[in-house]
């Protein structure tokens, strides 16, 4: 009795720790998320500035459609970029929120049966 006592005990004590340690990781990786949002941000205004500044200066309305269509394509690709560095930021938090279960899951976690040979 006593040693199913010290065995639920062990188990709640390193599910507290997997669920801390996997909540310190996630957080993480939320924060590195946001800054990186931050940055692009304030990269993706100086950018329009820069467009509005070029497009204020064009002379002609060749000029003012050349000026947008740049803009624009690169604002595109900017964004598609950041779009797919957040994914793969986020997908790394994940697995790294998941590490501390990996050990934990593999115990529940069945055997693949093996085939008898004929």
């Amino acid at each position: 009795m006593n040693n199913s006592f010290q065995e639920i005990q062990d188990n709640s004590k390193q599910a507290l720790e997997n669920i801390t340690n996997s909540a310190t990781a996630f957080s993480k990786g939320l924060q590195d998320i946001a800054a990186d949002n931050a940055e692009f941000s304030s990269k993706s205004f100086e950018k329009g500035t820069a467009a509005l500044e070029t497009l204020m200066a064009a002379k002609t309305m060749d000029k003012v459609v050349e000026a947008q269509q740049t803009f624009v394509k690169s604002a595109y690709e900017d964004f598609i970029s950041q779009m797919t560095k957040v994914g793969e930021m986020y997908k790394a938090a994940a697995t790294e929120a998941y590490k501390p279960f990996e050990a934990q899951m593999a115990a529940f976690t069945p055997a693949p049966a093996k085939k008898a040979s004929k």
